[in-house]
C-alpha cells in the first residue's frame, strides 16, 4: 500500500503536522490520517473501548477539507 499526501493543516507548528493521505488500496477507498492522539478521558469514554490495533486521534477541520478537494478535483470542479 502507498500513501498520497493530501495535505497538512496549514496552522501546524513544528513537529506537529496533522496531515490527510489517501492510500492507493484497491479492494476499497481508505485514508491515513496523521493527527493528536486523544488522551482526554471523557472523549475516550464518549467513543467507547478501542479495538486492538486502532486509535483514536484528533484532526483540524481544515485537514479534512483536503479530503473534499481531492474528489472536487477528480470530478472537475
Amino acid at each position: 500500500m502507498r500513501a498520497q499526501f493530501l495535505g497538512k493543516d496549514p496552522e501546524s507548528q513544528v513537529g506537529q503536522s496533522p496531515t490527510l493521505f489517501a492510500t492507493d488500496r484497491t479492494d476499497r477507498t481508505t485514508y491515513i490520517a496523521q493527527g493528536w492522539v486523544v488522551t482526554d478521558p471523557r472523549a475516550l469514554a464518549d467513543v467507547g473501548p478501542i479495538p486492538e490495533g486502532e486509535a483514536i486521534i484528533e484532526i483540524p477541520e481544515d485537514v479534512l477539507k483536503f479530503y473534499a478537494r481531492r474528489y472536487q478535483e477528480e470530478e472537475g470542479h
